[in-house]
């Protein structure tokens, strides 16, 4: 049945929790609570996967330093098998303080540069070669197109940037089989104001247009016309850090298994919407027999 991979980098986050506020210049607070955790990207969708009983393999860069060490003692805990695509001497790992507030959160982020040489785009291919559902990453198109020839599905997300466009990403979303942006990735990639509008403009390039609206749920928009996919009920949110991440490996499931797009969606929500309960990417999470049975709740709800 062939496995589900992606390519990215690790993540570890620290985390600071209940605070009122962030600090003014020359100003220290208190956090009311603190963890350190593998942060979101491609790993976290990964992890989520192994959770859910796919067989997953994680392409990513880990060095000698002591924060790689962290993360790769973090990774073997998991059910993911790991392929190190580092080979030099820097700090390779992003790190992230984030700070969580007032239900949100902010970041101050840092990684060492890594070059992305062809190298590794030829270790990507051949490596998740035979994958029936692969994560795509910017950085690795050619690897990217090489498995779309091959039937590979490919889920592509951007995430937010501020030069976030059609043009820059153009080839990626010619080779991805689904997109799925947030609402405000959404309106930012297409240039458009309304969700209407960034869904009309993605449609030229998807069957199916799949816009997340974080705590209302997911647009779907296709030849049956565009609906919403509730989110899961009755959710408490603590963290929404890795929440996209969560609702990725949710959708990949679904595909993974050959469920129809609306069904993958509804993991989606589930999987996201269980995530944002607990704080970090990986805290919450459901293993598969969950999954179902919320997903079977949440579809009957609404018959």
């Amino acid at each position: 049945m062939g496995f589900a991979g992606g390519a990215g980098f690790a993540n570890l986050d620290l985390l600071y929790a209940g605070l009122d506020g962030l600090p003014k210049k020359g100003q220290e607070i208190y956090a009311k609570g603190f963890d350190i955790q593998l942060g979101g990207g491609v790993p976290a969708t990964m992890i989520h996967l192994g959770r859910l009983g796919v067989s997953s393999k994680l392409l990513t860069f880990i060095g000698e330093d002591f924060l790689s060490g962290f993360v790769k003692r973090a990774l073997e805990s998991y059910e993911v098998e790991t392929v190190n695509l580092y080979k030099g001497k820097g700090w390779p790992v992003t790190i992230s303080s984030a700070l969580i507030f007032d239900g949100d959160r902010s970041f101050v982020s840092y990684q060492d540069e890594i070059e992305i040489t062809p190298w590794h785009v030829e270790q990507v291919y051949r490596q998740l070669s035979g994958a029936k559902v692969v994560d795509m990453q910017a950085g690795f198109l050619e690897a990217y197109q090489k498995l779309s020839g091959e039937g590979t599905i490919q889920v592509f997300d951007t995430g937010w940037e501020e030069d976030l466009s059609i043009e820059k990403y153009r080839d990626y979303l010619e080779v991805a089989d689904y997109y799925v942006p947030n609402q405000k990735e959404a309106l930012k990639i297409t240039g458009e104001s309304t969700l209407e509008g960034a869904a009309q403009k993605l449609s030229k390039y998807f069957k199916d247009v799949i816009i997340k609206l974080d705590k209302d749920g997911c647009l779907v928009k296709n030849s049956g016309g565009m609906k919403v996919i509730p989110p899961l009920p009755n959710v408490k949110a603590v963290d929404a850090t890795g929440a996209g991440d969560a609702f990725m490996s949710g959708f990949m499931y679904g595909l993974y298994h050959d469920y129809p797009v609306e069904q993958c969606i509804r993991f989606g929500n589930v999987t996201g919407g269980i995530c944002v309960q607990g704080m970090g990417c990986l805290a919450k999470y459901v293993g598969e027999e969950e999954l179902l049975r919320l997903a079977l709740e949440a579809s009957q709800s609404l018959a």
